[in-house]
């Protein structure tokens, strides 16, 4: 998630398990703790080529194993710099180690996913809730505020900050259920019109639970559509092929490994005039004009001394733009 959504959250869980020794003092530990795993962002960017860093991000720095041997340290460093308010290192650990993983467990949630259990590469992913959503982070917020003004001593505090913890997680699984209802309903699409599947992503688009993009996948191609809870027409799919061959000779190079493990083999291959790109197809798409198609991640592949390698295609601050106003208009529903 969002910077913002995790220190709420790191905040509000210091709060829990530290608040009633050192009051606010455990809001600033947790809000800082809990920005520690995003680190990696800015880390990355001293040691790795941009693909690469892509490709670690929500890896090490949030796995269970890491957060076990960060936390022996930071738990010593609380536990010190606390020791005349009586919080123990068993205290602190505690806070440190819940902070941290709360920070993972939310990033399951969100279409990006974490390697939670890290070496091993696969990313849990469940795909719910968009990396910002304002539905889980205003209430959350404004309760933690709530309770940051309550002294110590006083149980409303923590009755509070209870209520936003209760708030934000009810709302994680709220997202579930809605997942569930919209895959639910493509697959009674997908059977209607007898269309033969290998995989079916259904996550939110931007900031909202309303509207939902759909991917699935066949042989030769994916099938890309949304759907609106205000939706009344039928749903309808564009077709875009895969076009695997235009790299079939290229397959094994490191560059084309990299990015079918980030795309998580949801990509397709175009050519443009004389430039390969290797689409992923994750986040959609900003531009569906037949005669302008724009995907949200594009990489053009290039061969530079004997070597493949990948950048990214910019885009313009236009598109974003365009896309928010093309998804507001969409999420109003399609309309008989």
């Amino acid at each position: 998630m969002d910077s913002l959504s995790q220190i709420v959250l790191g905040a509000a869980v210091s709060n829990a398990v530290l608040g009633k020794k050192i009051g606010n003092h455990s809001i600033v530990y947790g809000a800082l703790i809990g920005t520690i795993p995003d680190l990696d962002v800015w880390i990355a960017k001293f040691f790795y080529n941009p693909i690469t860093q892509i490709e670690v991000h929500r890896g090490f720095s949030h796995s269970i194993l890491f957060y076990i041997l960060l936390s022996f340290i930071l738990a010593f460093v609380v536990s010190k710099i606390e020791k005349k308010n009586n919080v123990n290192f068993k205290e602190s650990y505690l806070a440190v180690f819940l902070i941290l993983l709360t920070h993972s467990l939310l990033d399951v949630f969100t279409t990006w996913g974490t390697q939670l259990f890290w070496p091993f590469y696969d990313k849990l992913a469940i795909k719910s809730i968009f990396v910002i959503d304002p539905l889980y982070t205003i209430p959350f917020l404004i309760c933690l505020l709530i309770s940051m003004r309550i002294n110590k001593e006083n149980p409303k505090r923590f009755l509070w900050n209870a209520i936003g913890l209760v708030i934000s997680s009810t709302y994680l699984i709220l997202t579930v259920f809605l997942q569930l209802i919209v895959k639910n309903k493509v697959e009674e699409n997908l059977e209607i019109n007898q269309i033969q599947y290998t995989s079916l992503v259904v996550k939110p688009t931007a900031m909202n639970t309303i509207l939902w993009n759909i991917i699935i996948e066949t042989e030769d191609a994916f099938l890309i559509s949304d759907y609106s809870f205000f939706d009344t027409k039928e749903m309808k799919f564009e077709t875009h092929y895969k076009n695997h061959e235009y790299i079939k000779l290229i397959s094994n190079e490191l560059i084309i490994k990299q990015l079918k493990r980030i795309s998580e083999n949801q990509y397709i291959v175009t050519k443009n005039e004389d430039k390969l790109l290797f689409n992923d197809l994750r986040f959609g798409l900003l531009s569906n004009n037949p005669n302008d198609i724009k995907y949200a991640f594009s990489y053009e592949l290039y061969d530079e001394n004997g070597v493949w390698k990948a950048k990214e295609v910019e885009k313009e601050k236009r598109d974003g733009f365009q896309l928010l106003q093309k998804l507001w208009t969409r999420l109003k529903g399609n309309q008989n």
